[in-house]
């Protein structure tokens, strides 16, 4: 059986690419793609800056043919706000709009918007009618267990959002309150897909960081799909690991040294090409650390990259990296 949200076919079991703000930008998506994610979100685009037209939320509604499926995903507190970043947002021609009832972070959900939803049901109920209707595309939810843990009203929030026509939901195992604190807890997310109410697919997202959990998650809570976010920060291959597991039962090799550089540096040439150079070298710089983490004596060169401003001599440390420590992983094979 495939999973579909509308018409789009996700496959048996798909694997989400969460939308991260400062992460989720096409360079990153790109590299994601290429290691078998089956469906993307741009990071989230805030509503009242589609409306004033800001340069920095319309450049975050570039997508491109090979990202697809990918949905665009949108926050904000004022319902009109909001069916008016629907219809902006729908021009862009992405194969989904998500909104976003789950965001943790103060200056959105302190603003009304995100998850602070979550303490007022019937405005997300309304807000959530008013996409639905803005958009001829599929409309699906990101949000949270609850506000804390004396008001865990997610199950709530899914009955009465598949009624108003959503189309998927994904849930991630975490209060606001938490905010990414302690561990996730997916207990309430199968209750979910267990009640019989319940016929669109739900996801959950929340602590899966290697394929082995993803496999136990999967059967433990009956979850249609699974979203990752963070573990894919600088490693990407965890899509096609999680994938290779499914099939086989077995871990596939992590990336070689090789393989590292060359989609570090991949990633960083669409900076380049989708941001230009100034913030493009600025941009990647929060990426080094992650694709390179676990590599002895490392720091140096994070540093030297993290500094650097000249696109060809970033060019020279990452081959300078690729023959130091492919050196050093030839030695180890052979020892």
């Amino acid at each position: 059986m495939s999973v579909k949200i509308g018409n789009i076919d996700l496959g048996a079991f798909p694997l989400l690419l969460a939308p991260m703000e400062d992460v989720s930008d096409p360079p990153f998506r790109f590299v994601c793609k290429q290691s078998g994610v089956d469906m993307m979100y741009t990071e989230f685009i805030s509503s009242e800056g589609l409306i004033r037209d800001a340069a920095k939320s319309r450049q975050k509604l570039d997508i491109f043919e090979y990202e697809r499926p990918i949905g665009i995903q949108i926050f904000g507190s004022e319902i009109p706000h909001m069916r008016e970043a629907t219809e902006i947002a729908s021009l862009a021609n992405p194969d989904l709009i998500d909104i976003n009832y789950g965001c943790p972070v103060k200056n959105v959900a302190c603003k009304g918007a995100g998850a602070s939803l979550l303490q007022d049901i019937d405005k997300m109920v309304k807000m959530t009618d008013a996409v639905v209707r803005a958009t001829h595309l599929p409309v699906t939810v990101k949000t949270r267990l609850g506000w804390d843990d004396h008001t865990k009203n997610v199950d709530e929030v899914a009955e009465r959002l598949q009624d108003i026509g959503i189309q998927a939901l994904t849930i991630h195992g975490r209060t606001r309150s938490q905010m990414y604190k302690g561990q996730a807890d997916w207990s309430m997310i199968r209750d979910i897909k267990r009640n019989p109410r319940i016929k669109i697919p739900i996801f959950g997202n929340g602590d899966i960081d290697s394929p082995q959990k993803a496999a136990d998650w999967r059967l433990e809570y009956e979850v249609d799909g699974i979203m990752i976010g963070r573990a894919a920060i600088g490693y990407p291959w965890i899509f096609r690991e999680v994938k290779y597991f499914f099939e086989t039962g077995k871990f596939l090799a992590g990336p070689t040294v090789e393989e590292r550089v060359n989609v570090c540096r991949t990633h960083f040439e669409k900076s380049l090409a989708w941001k230009g150079p100034r913030v493009g070298i600025f941009e990647m710089r929060r990426h080094y650390a992650n694709y390179f983490k676990g590599l002895p004596d490392f720091k140096g060169y994070r540093m030297q990259l993290v500094k650097e401003e000249n696109i060809q001599v970033i060019h020279e440390i990452l081959d300078e990296v690729a023959d130091k420590y492919q050196h050093l992983e030839t030695q180890s094979e052979m020892a």
